[in-house]
């Protein structure tokens, strides 16, 4: 199976060849994919899910995985959770060879991502476009309160 060459539509060094086994055996829940990271590039623009959980199996070569803003080293054999509404992440390839992965993830028919190092919010929901605000025009009012 050939993958797709993605670039991440906030982070044009987020770019990886991508095998989606998920879609290509017709799996709507989960995503599961197969990434190859080029030396120097990112897995994605730091970002957290609140409603999906996604994990990352190293199956070749060596990562710096930043979460919360702290930096970690991975290799073949590491696996690293997400849980749903956790710390933001990102992944990028430090190293000199190709690092290959499996990215797991679910696929709920909503979910709101942040991308905190761009202060955006991404809404996602099953049958319309995606919404991608600034934090800095988010509102939370009091409607719904019970009294």
């Amino acid at each position: 199976m050939r993958g797709l060459t993605k670039t991440h539509f906030l982070n044009p060094n987020a770019r990886r060849i991508n095998k989606s086994l998920g879609d290509y055996t017709g799996l709507t829940g989960l995503g599961f994919h197969i990434i190859e990271i080029a030396p120097g590039h990112e897995s994605t623009e730091y970002h957290m899910h609140y409603h999906e959980d996604e994990c990352v199996y190293i199956l070749e070569g060596s990562a710096t995985v930043t979460i919360d803003e702290r930096d970690y080293t991975v290799e073949a054999g590491d696996f690293i959770g997400y849980r749903a509404g956790g710390l933001p992440h990102t992944m990028r390839n430090d190293g000199t060879q190709t690092l290959k992965c499996i990215v797991v993830g679910q696929r709920l028919p909503h979910d709101v991502g942040e991308y905190p190092r761009k202060n955006l919010r991404l809404f996602r929901n099953q049958g319309l476009r995606w919404n991608l605000v600034d934090m800095d025009n988010v509102e939370y009012p009091d409607a719904g309160k019970k009294k």
